[in-house]
Order: structure tokens, then sequence, then C-alpha cells
């Protein structure tokens, strides 16, 4: 038997926990929020469940009702919030809100019947705040699918993703209406979404004389609340193998209204509530109910860069950071450690993910500062991996596969509405990734017309639409990183670079770097790498860096501190910036068959890349430093092809063998190397013992080293 529920000394209990828990610093938590409330600073009073559960004199009967029956006692703390309400400390300019409720206290007595409800005003129509009950943030959150019938009404806590959200529009709360024939105001409380208006005047005196008094709505008297709709959908790694993704609408109130855009990964906690359906839904509906959650609180994953708030030891460890001077290696190799090598491409991530600042003149020009990137290569050199890394540690990432991808899905579709059936625009993943990452795989599988949609995005940011009467461009200031085979799958180096590339030079010309990677037999690199893959694949972890791996909170953290720089190029850089550029061009101009495209937008490039390097470094102007680093990485990024075309050339084999036995010597510190030893180097590299020998006789010469007669061992001469 369920003992009566005396709503009453509940009330007094919100009471006394509102006027006496104290914080950690031994202030009254709610009473100052309460004060700030009535100096009309803040408009939401937010009930946190783990204060109630930390507080000293807790019921926790009390702490159970509230979380199974949470909407009544938002009301309930509504009326102790009303009570304890203290007297403003500050002045404030009066709204008409203030003047009528004045005008309202006034008429009060003439005004009030007693008997009829439907005088008394309502309190919610004095409130100027609004209340939340808060999940303890500590309860591990639901996946959509794991709210079942049995949560209704209670609060819950979901987590998933933003896929959709309405305009805001107000929701009426109370409506008021005026009497023609007596002059008196009546109120009606709205619950519901949709509420039956009152025609006739229930007030005494139009009773008792018999007139049905006309009542007109009085729009500017009633109260009405923000609202907004939006709809949440289950998170990939949450759906079952062989399932769709669930989807919830989400209603928002009041202060919680624009917190949340299509993408965001939120937590909400909410009360759980069946609705009916109403209109022509509900006669095609039957006696089916739909479910929908109230929001209490939001939760956002990954912040915005701009919205980064850092906390105490996150401030003392960026400064750390930031005085090391290997940080730039350091923060690269912390990008996915568990894939062997590309410290370069790595270090261009990077740099993606910095991005150099917006430019925009005074005409209202703008130059970006995203850096595109694309990675070409053989099969099997990680390249998926990398993307889906960079999509992680990115606060705002989408990743979509060129055959999965339309030109419409990736900018943006013109759709009905199923609620109010008029014609919407739903984003793509590229106005999705605003002020994001779009991470494209299989670049070379997508048709061309659908290519044809990345033109755009890709320099001026924008994606413009003219489609069923509408006609807009929306913003897509995304940085483009896209992943490709070959031409014929794998890269074919009998052909030109143009022919294996295969994509059009006004698309190439878009991307800052375009990095080749080849996947050459090499037995130094493949006996590495193959150690690293067992390794990885025994221990679950990357072998030791020589340091520890930053963590993704930590690399997002000071990535948004070094969003907020903005560098420029000093006077005296131009011409070196300038120079470097003509020479690119002019080594362009002489070969045959240039590896490379090189347009204006290169020399843009060089100043993106300089500009994200300096913001690394914390610096408001851009080094020279930074402009050589950006030219090398232009340079490495098609460095596979260079050391082919120096083999192919067979250029200076006698030269390439002395370098690799000069260095090997170098590297083990000793100025004798055995003659099995240089032949098992050079033979790892793909030449001959008879270059070898060439080579031997041509240096000894030279008097650069000197030979052993017999046994054709070398001996270093130092210079």
């Amino acid at each position: 038997m369920m003992k009566d529920l005396d709503f009453d000394a509940d009330k007094t209990l919100a009471k006394e926990f509102l006027s006496n828990f104290a914080d950690d610093n031994g202030e009254a938590k709610y009473m100052n929020i309460l004060q700030e409330v009535a100096n009309r600073k803040v408009r939401a009073v937010e009930i946190d469940l783990e204060d109630l559960f930390n507080y000293k004199d807790l019921d926790e009967e009390f702490l159970r009702r509230v979380t199974e029956n949470t909407r009544r006692y938002v009301g309930i703390f509504a009326e102790a919030i009303d009570e304890l309400m203290p007297e403003p400390t500050e002045g404030f300019p009066d709204d008409d809100h203030d003047i009528l409720m004045t005008q309202r206290s006034d008429d009060g007595p003439e005004n009030v019947d007693g008997s009829d409800p439907h005088q008394k005003m309502p309190p919610e129509i004095k409130r100027y705040y609004e209340v939340y009950i808060k999940a303890s943030s500590k309860v591990k959150p639901f996946t959509i699918r794991e709210v079942k019938a049995s949560y209704i009404g209670q609060l819950v806590k979901i987590s998933g993703i933003v896929i959709r959200c309405s305009d805001v529009k107000p929701l009426v709360q109370v409506a008021v209406y005026t009497c023609e024939e007596c002059g008196f105001e009546i109120y009606q409380e709205v619950t519901a979404r949709i509420f039956m208006p009152i025609f006739q005047c229930p007030s005494k005196r139009c009773e008792i004389n018999r007139t049905k008094g006309n009542l007109i709505l009085q729009l500017r008297a009633s109260k009405f609340l923000k609202f907004q709709e939006a709809k949440i959908q289950e998170l990939a790694e949450h759906v079952p193998k062989g399932h769709i993704p669930r989807t919830m609408t989400v209603h928002l109130r009041g202060e919680l209204t624009r917190k949340v855009t299509p993408g965001d990964v939120v937590e909400l906690s909410g009360i759980f509530l069946p609705i009916p359906y109403t209109g022509f839904r509900a006669m095609r509906a039957g006696l089916v109910a739909d479910t929908y959650l109230e929001a209490m609180s939001i939760t956002h994953f990954k912040k915005k860069y701009e919205e980064y708030d850092l906390r105490g030891d996150e401030e003392e460890q960026i400064a750390r950071l930031a005085e090391d001077g290997d940080i730039y290696n350091k923060l690269a190799r912390s990008l996915a450690p568990e894939i062997f090598g590309h410290e370069d491409i790595k270090k261009a991530l990077l740099l993606l993910l910095v991005g150099a600042p917006h430019r925009k003149l005074k005409d209202g020009m703008k130059i970006r500062g995203d850096l595109h990137i694309c990675l070409m290569g053989d099969p099997g050199v990680a390249k998926s991996q990398l993307l889906k890394h960079i999509i992680n540690v990115a606060p705002r990432g989408v990743y979509t596969t060129g055959k999965g991808s339309s030109g419409v899905g990736l900018t943006a579709a013109v759709m009905k509405d199923s609620v109010t059936n008029e014609m919407v625009l739903e984003g793509g993943a590229l106005v999705l990734a605003d002020m994001g990452i779009c991470a494209i795989d299989e670049f070379d599988k997508m048709d061309e017309s659908d290519r044809t949609a990345i033109h755009e995005v890709m320099e001026q940011q924008t994606v413009s639409i003219a489609k069923a009467g509408i006609t807009t461009s929306l913003n897509a200031r995304t940085a483009v990183l896209a992943a490709a085979n070959p031409a014929w799958g794998r890269y074919d180096l009998r052909r030109s670079p143009a022919e294996n590339i295969n994509l059009p030079p006004a698309l190439l010309s878009r991307f800052d770097l375009l990095w080749l990677i080849l996947d050459r037999a090499d037995m130094d690199g493949d006996l590495e790498l193959a150690r690293h893959v067992v390794y990885v694949h025994q221990n679950r972890e990357s072998p030791s860096l020589g340091f520890t791996p930053l963590d993704s909170s930590v690399l997002r953290a000071y990535i948004s501190s070094a969003r907020r720089l903005s560098p420029s190029v000093p006077k005296e850089l131009e011409e070196y910036i300038a120079s470097a550029y003509t020479a690119i061009r002019q080594e362009e101009a002489k070969s045959d068959t240039p590896n490379s495209y090189t347009t204006v937008r290169t020399l843009l490039s060089i100043l993106r890349i300089s500009a994200a390097l300096a913001r690394l470094r914390f610096s408001e102007t851009v080094a020279q430093s930074d402009v050589d680093e950006a030219l090398r990485l232009m340079q490495m990024s098609k460095f596979s092809l260079y050391s082919e075309d120096r083999q192919k050339s067979g250029l200076d084999a006698i030269s390439d063998i002395y370098s690799i036995l000069r260095d090997e010597a170098a590297r083990s510190h000793k100025m004798d190397v055995s003659y099995a030893h240089a032949l098992n180097w050079i033979s790892r590299k793909g030449y001959s013992e008879a270059q070898l020998k060439e080579c031997l006789e041509e240096y000894a010469a030279l008097n650069v080293w000197q030979i052993h007669p017999h046994t054709f061992d070398i001996r270093f001469i130092d210079a």
C-alpha cells in the first residue's frame, strides 16, 4: 500500500535544502543563485541532484521521489523558491513585465472573486526565472535504446548526436484574456501542446448580469516561453550489430534553447514523458502515443575551440608544453602513435588541426585560413586509420566515404519538414563540419558530378544553393582531409604523376599539401614496421616513443589555446617568401614531367602553413624557420617521387653508395667498416657488388678512404 504523499512537507524539505545547503567553500550556494535571480542577472535556477545527495540532512526517500516524479518536483521547487526569493540588492530598469505585475498587484483585491479558480493569478506568470533539476554527473548516461517504459516521468540521462533542430518559437505558458463586459482578467494555464481557448467570461459579475462577456486574448499580458525541438540519434558505437540507430525527440525550453546545433555530440538529462498525437496525425495514429524528453540540462562532449575554458591544471600543463623546444615533434608524434612512421604526414595533420587565421579584407573579400590535405597512396599505408584518428581528436569532425556520399549529401538537401510541411534545408556533411574537419575517404571513387560540389567549399568556404524556391548560401568553413588511391590502385612508376593522380588540376590546386605515399620494398624499413605492428598487436599500445604521448584531450586544449593567436608575416620575410615561390615556379617550368602543379594558391599555402607553425609556438609573428619548415613539408610531400627519379635516372649510383656507407659509419661512430657490412647495407638498397667495388676504387683514388688489399675493408681518412 502506497502512503499518501504530502507535497507540503516536501516543499518544506525543498525550502530547507535551498536555504541551508553549503558548497565546499561553505557558502550558501542556492541562496547566492537566488540573489542573482532577484537582481535579474540570471534566469535559470539549476538544482543539482548531486547536491541533494551530499546534503547533510538528506532524506533518501525525498531524493528518490525527486528522481522518479521530476515533473511534479520542478513545480514544488519553484513554489519553494517563490517563498524564499530575496529582495533585489541592485537597481534594474523596469520592463513591460514588471509594469504589468505592479498594475495587477494594485488591482488585486477588487479583481479577485473568491470562488473562481480562473481568476486567481497563476504563480507562473509572476516568475521571471526557470527551474531545472540536473541529473548527477557521476551517473553513466543511457543510450536511447535503454530508455524503456519504466522510466516514464523519471529523470534520465541520455547521450547522442543532435541530427536536427527546429527554430526557436514562442510557446504559450499562461494565456490571459480580458472580458469586454466587466473588464476582468482571466488566466488560463496551458500545459499541453494544444489548448482550447475560453470564449465566455466565467466571472461572477457576468453570471449575475446574465451577459455572455466576450473574451479577448491579450498577447502582451500572456506568458510565453522560448521553445525549440531537437532530434537526437544514438552514437554509432552504441548501436548493436545489424541494427539502425534510433532517434528521440527532445523539447528544449527557456534558457536551454539555442544551446545545440546539428552535429553536436551531447549528454542530456531530462524527463522522459509521453505525448499524444494531435490533429490529423492523431486520426492516423489511433491509440498510439509518442514519447519525448523534456531537457533539463545539456553537456557538450567535445567543446568547440572557441568555447574551451581551460582549467587551472590544464593551463599550467600547456604553459609547460609551450616552453618545451621540441613541442612540434612531440605533438605530431602523439597523433596516432600506434601507426608507424609517417612523421612528416603527422606534422601536416597537426597543422591541419591548428589551421591559420582567416583574413577578411575591408571590401568584404575573405581569404581562407583552413588547410586542405590530400593523402594519395598505395593500399595499406594506414590512410584511413589516420583519417579516423584525426576525426576523434578534432572537436567537430565528420567522416564520409566517396562512394557512400552524393553531392547533395555533402552540401545540402532540400526536404519537406514532417511537422510544418514546408520545404526546409538539411545541411550535409560539409555544412555539419562547419568550423571543423571533414574527412572524405576513397576520394578517387567519387563520381565526377559529386566531386564538383567540393570545389566551392574548398576555396570560397560556402555552399550556394538555388533549389525549390530556396536561394541561399550556407557557411562551410571546413578543412577538407581527403584520402585516395592512385588511378590504377597502386602507383605505376612507368607513368607520369599526372596520370597516376587522376584528379582534375582545378581540384588539385586547392589542396595545400598533396602527399604521395608509396609502398616501397626496403629491408630496414619493412623490418622496423613489422616489429612495430606485431608489438601493437600483442600489447594493444604503441612502443615507447621516448616520452609519454599526449592524450587527445590535452591535444585539444593545446590546439584551442594556439588557435586564439593570429600571427602576421613581418616585412623582412616578404621578399624571402616571394623568391622561394618564384624558384619553385622556375623549377617546374624547366622539368619535362613536373611532379606538382604550382599556382598562386601554392603561395597562399606557404603563408598558411607558416602561420599555423607560428601558432604552435604561441608566437604573434611568423619566423623564417616557419617558412623553411613549410617549404620542407611541401618538398617532402613528393619525396617518394624524387627518390624514385634519382634511382630511375641511374643518376649516380656511386655517390649514393658513398652516402649510404658514410651515414652508416657516422651512425655507429666508427672509422672502420668491414666489407661484409658494406655489402649488406648497399644490397638492401638495391645496389650490386660490382657497383660497390667501383665506388671503393673511385673514392680510394680521391683519398677519401683506404682499402685493405686482401679483405677490402674500408678505413675512412678523417679530413
